[in-house]
């Protein structure tokens, strides 16, 4: 067949070709945010070379967004876990705003339980009641900073406040001096004091204003050798793409006096979807302390997200100088603390964002870990010491705690949605992410082998035969038969189970935190290694005779694997659940 000349071949598409249609939406609403005039900016050629100082205010801004906000257990989970995860500085709430906030943060002090080397923060309005009632929560803490801020942008001065420049500024003048007389005369010299004042909505003040105020509250507080101060710049609502932040942070920097006796902080919003990106660039710019929340909790779409921030710099070689590697502990603990749940393609923790589909993906990440055990063998050392590089993988899953069963596998979207739907529609099983995106990949396996439909029926069929072995066609080393728990008084729980071990009857004893804790350490009797990643559990149905469901997911003998187990005893349901993966792993 005769080919057709290329200059007579049907015209390419081009840029001038492609014509997008005006949106109709009202546009000529919104005004177009400022620049800086800052030709001789520095920030841009600049890299990270060193983490911030932290403040986590989770236990302030994160919960003041909540639904429901947190309860005194479960602000103490999340105030414990910031320490264990080595933040020095932990905003723990607003004590003037009720006896809620007031009450915790007596009860941390009271409790000894802030480390020495721990500084906590509490948040004022400029009110001289609000103000001696904060500092007055503070009597007997190691270490503590009280944090005041008033409204300076041009909107709120207006249309809040009806007050002038003047006036705006007075208002920060007196509440710094009214916290150092409330300082002087409620705190002992065994508290280390400092002071924090925030321009509130900084990235729309004007900055000759914001320097101004930033300078009268300076002259009250008097900062020079040994005596910091902490000047916050907040993009409360973040409007302006991150380099006008990062201009405006430079030019702050530069012109404040006493730079060297200033803690320039930064506290970015996300309401453009850029927080991190805002908080990157203004350390870059000069900003000495970034304040945000775990996974970027916070009012509207949130604040900065300090997990994120932190596992970019340690993606490019910088210490995070926080200990994020156990993502999902991190998860599941946040996760209860603020009753809500983590996107799955959330950065760095989400299920699936270690996860690849595409087969071509697949085939990469497979030839990039090949050539990585080879480069490290070359090099004599162990791989998990030798230099990231992985197609695809920012950072190797393993250095936050996750396993790489999930990173190579196949598995289809609307399959694991369609087997998920059976099990719960026809047996009420409600199967966690995970589970349903491992059990999936059983189902995926038997259409490829056999072709064709699979019905509901042979989905529960697939489903019993993998976890739930029917006594008269048992499988793997162990069949439960029994078993009984006791408690002692310091709360430990000890566990004997009668079990048919390698066709042998056998009893297992072991001693834990709980039935469950206790049935590990018993299976450790017949050499069976296994340590638990996660757990859920649900009752199937109603009334005295329910039956629940456990499904736990275990690295037995390095092994991941998910095991079910249903009974009407929640315990034995979980006995059963180990058993089951026990028994899948070594299948």
């Amino acid at each position: 067949m005769s080919q057709q000349p290329f200059n007579e071949r049907p015209t390419p598409i081009t840029a001038a070709s492609v014509r997008q249609q005006p949106s109709g939406m009202p546009f000529q609403r919104y005004v177009p945010f400022g620049t800086v005039d800052l030709p001789d900016r520095t920030w841009p050629g600049k890299v990270i070379t060193k983490a911030p100082r932290w403040l986590s205010t989770d236990l302030r801004d994160g919960n003041q967004a909540l639904i429901d906000p947190m309860s005194p257990a479960r602000k103490r989970a999340m105030f414990d876990l910031l320490v264990k995860l080595g933040y020095k500085e932990i905003e723990v709430g607003f004590p003037a705003s009720g006896a809620t906030d007031f009450d915790f943060v007596r009860s941390i002090i009271e409790d000894g339980a802030i480390p020495e080397d721990v500084t906590i923060s509490v948040l004022t309005q400029a009110r001289e009641e609000l103000i001696e009632r904060t500092v007055e929560s503070l009597r007997g803490a190691p270490r503590a900073t009280v944090h005041l801020y008033n409204a300076t942008s041009p909107l709120f001065r207006r249309v809040v406040f009806h007050a002038s420049k003047d006036e705006i500024k007075q208002i920060a003048v007196d509440g710094t001096r009214l916290v150092m007389e409330y300082a002087e005369k409620i705190l002992g010299d065994d508290t280390i004091f400092g002071y924090q004042y925030s321009p509130e909505i900084f990235i729309d003040t004007e900055l000759d204003f914001a320097l101004e105020v930033c300078e009268g509250v300076m002259d009250v507080w008097q900062p020079g050798e040994g005596r910091e101060i902490i000047l916050n710049l907040p993009t409360t609502v973040e409007r302006s793409t991150p380099n006008v932040y990062a201009d405006k942070i430079e030019w702050m920097s530069r012109n404040l006096s006493r730079r060297e006796f200033v803690a320039l902080s930064t506290h970015p919003h996300n309401d453009r979807g850029t927080g991190v990106a805002s908080a990157e660039l203004a350390v870059m710019a000069g900003a000495d302390r970034v304040e945000g929340c775990l996974f970027g909790q916070g009012e509207r779409t949130g604040n900065l997200d300090l997990v994120n921030v932190g596992l970019n710099l340690f993606s490019q070689g910088v210490d995070p100088e926080v200990d994020l590697s156990n993502i999902d502990e991190i998860r599941r603990t946040w996760e209860y603390c603020n009753q809500m749940q983590l996107a799955e393609r959330h950065p760095y923790v989400g299920d699936l964002v270690y996860t690849s589909f595409s087969g071509s993906h697949q085939d990469a990440i497979k030839k990039g870990f090949d050539a990585l055990e080879a480069d490290a063998a070359a090099a004599g050392v162990p791989v998990g010491a030798y230099t990231w590089g992985v197609p695809y993988l920012p950072i190797d899953p393993k250095d936050v705690g996750r396993s790489y069963e999930a990173v190579i596998r196949v598995n289809s979207q609307s399959g694991k949605g369609g087997v998920s739907y059976v099990l719960k529609n026809d047996h009420n099983l409600d199967l966690p992410r995970r589970m349903q995106i491992e059990f999936s990949r059983t189902i995926q396996a038997k259409t490829d082998a056999e072709g064709g439909e699979v019905t509901p029926k042979q989905i529960w069929a697939v489903f019993e035969d993998e976890y739930l072995p029917t006594p008269d066609a048992p499988w793997g080393r162990i069949q439960l038969r029994s078993h009984q728990a006791s408690s002692a008084a310091d709360g430990t729980e000890t566990i004997t189970v009668d079990a048919v071990v390698d066709g042998s009857d056998v009893t297992l004893r072991g001693t834990g935190n709980g039935p469950a804790d206790a049935f590990v350490g018993a299976l450790a009797q017949i050499g069976v290694d296994v340590r638990v990643l996660d757990y859920a559990e649900h009752t199937l149905s109603q009334g005295s005779g329910a039956q629940a469901a456990a499904y736990w997911e275990c690295a037995v003998d390095g092994k991941v694997v998910w095991g079910v187990g249903i009974d009407t005893s929640i315990v034995r349901a979980s006995i059963k659940a180990i058993v089951s993966a026990v028994n899948r792993a070594q299948r």
